[in-house]
């Protein structure tokens, strides 16, 4: 990219940006110039907030802005270009690679030497670069060549440089509420680069419908709303006339926000989890059709309620795990859509299931002796004795076959010696794991008599 030539220094920071054209998407059209047409956001935008204060001063520090889909994270880029007489350089990193950035930074160094200016820098999507990309920034942050505003709906803590997040400040964009929706919509059809020239009479409840099922994504309200009016034929007076129903076949199915592999990933995933572990069947199976209805796979599913079988029913209904293994089988048998209902079979089942996470418990506390402590021998009376030579060196004397016991085990310590006497499982009184718990109290009381 060029620098601009001299005699007006930046001359496209001088004034607002362009507005794009007739053929943009509506979105587009509509995107607020500054900080007076951005509706929503309140938390940090509000009159007298520090970021809004800055971006109105022209010096705003580097930021990553993190917030879902349609929240205005690349509109809030442009509102601070426009208060900014910075120059500003824009980059996808979907996009774009290392030589282009190396680019764009060789020539903020040049004018930052030259000119002893700063270069805005906005960079959307900013999780898709890798180390190395996020790395080339480091040193042009920090000494201010450049101001990055980087725009990411990932959580920048699991995808931007430890390194680079110390550099920025973190703003939080949240879904916009269904009244900020249904404000962006009125004003797309009454302005004239919005829709007001194609005549559109929307009902109040067409419009409710869509700020509703927005998620609050007022892209794609905008989008839904331009072809909902864009497709209905004028009326004799020339009138585009669009009712809930119309509405609704112009949305045709809602989208369910989702990422496999980001955060809403496992935000869903651990809000199933702790809706069972809860026995609130209701709101588990209201997550669980959350993430099969958005595509996810119901192989995870299954691996997941397998493990909360274990780790929160445990002993305390040992069904749980075979009715968690039967429902894997089920589902990779008939499929789709059928295996939804196993599915929502076993949440309701590992809901109302008797809770214990005794078994977890006590497997962690073994564990962690395990890597702890020293990894002392086994005691020779429980080690197998194969060979002659195993034998002659006493591998397995004094073992006693816990069968030929007359309470069913021997007064035999299995334990290392700098563990006698360690209690890792404590069964709880839930459901069966009582009766797990007093089966083992019996055990060790009769080795204990045997050892007296």
């Amino acid at each position: 990219m060029q620098d601009p030539p001299t005699g007006s220094l930046f001359p496209e920071a001088d004034a607002p940006p362009t507005a794009p054209g007739d053929g943009a998407p509506l979105a587009e059209r509509l995107r607020p110039r500054n900080l007076e047409q951005v509706v929503g956001q309140d938390e940090i935008l509000a009159p007298g907030r520090p970021l809004r204060r800055a971006i109105e001063a022209g010096t705003p520090p580097s930021l990553i802005l993190w917030g879902p889909p349609g929240s205005g994270k690349t509109t809030l880029a442009h509102v601070i270009r426009s208060h900014s007489r910075a120059p500003f350089e824009a980059l996808s990193a979907v996009l774009s690679g290392v030589r282009e950035l190396r680019e764009i930074l060789r020539q903020a160094t040049d004018r930052r030497r030259r000119q002893g200016i700063s270069t805005l820098l906005f960079i959307d999507e900013i999780h898709r670069y890798n180390k190395a990309q996020q790395d080339a920034l480091l040193a042009h942050v920090e000494s201010g060549e450049v101001t990055l505003i980087g725009a990411t709906t990932e959580n920048p803590s699991f995808e931007v440089n430890a390194a680079l997040l110390s550099r920025t400040r973190v703003v939080v964009l949240k879904p916009l509420a269904e009244e900020h929706i249904a404000r962006i919509l009125e004003r797309a059809l009454r302005e004239p680069n919005g829709l007001r020239n194609l005549a559109p009479v929307v009902a109040s409840a067409a419009l409710r419908l869509v700020a509703h099922l927005a998620d609050g994504d007022a892209r794609r309200a905008l989008n839904v709303l331009e072809l909902a009016v864009s497709t209905q034929p004028p009326d004799t007076d020339g009138c585009r006339h669009v009712d809930e129903d119309v509405m609704r076949q112009a949305w045709a199915r809602k989208s369910l926000r989702y990422d496999k592999n980001g955060e809403e990933h496992f935000n869903l995933i651990s809000a199933l989890h702790k809706s069972v572990r809860n026995s609130d069947a209701d709101a588990a199976l209201y997550w669980l059709a959350r993430m099969l209805e958005a595509g996810e796979e119901p192989a995870y599913v299954a691996r997941r309620l397998m493990r909360v079988a274990s780790e929160d029913v445990g002993l305390a209904d040992p069904q749980a795990l075979v009715q968690a293994v039967a429902t894997q089988q089920a589902v990779h048998f008939i499929g789709l859509p059928e295996g939804k209902l196993a599915l929502a079979q076993l949440v309701v089942y590992l809901a109302a299931a008797p809770k214990s996470n005794a078994v977890y418990k006590a497997y962690g506390q073994a564990a962690q002796e395990a890597l702890t402590t020293a990894a002392e021998p086994v005691p020779l009376w429980i080690r197998n004795a194969p060979t002659g030579l195993m034998k002659h060196l006493g591998y397995g004397k004094g073992y006693r076959y816990a069968h030929d016991e007359p309470a069913g085990t021997a007064p035999m310590e299995c334990l290392p010696e700098s563990l006698v006497g360690r209690r890792y499982y404590r069964p709880t009184s839930s459901g069966q794991e009582s009766d797990v718990g007093a089966r083992l109290e019996a055990a060790r009381r009769a080795r204990a008599k045997g050892n007296s």
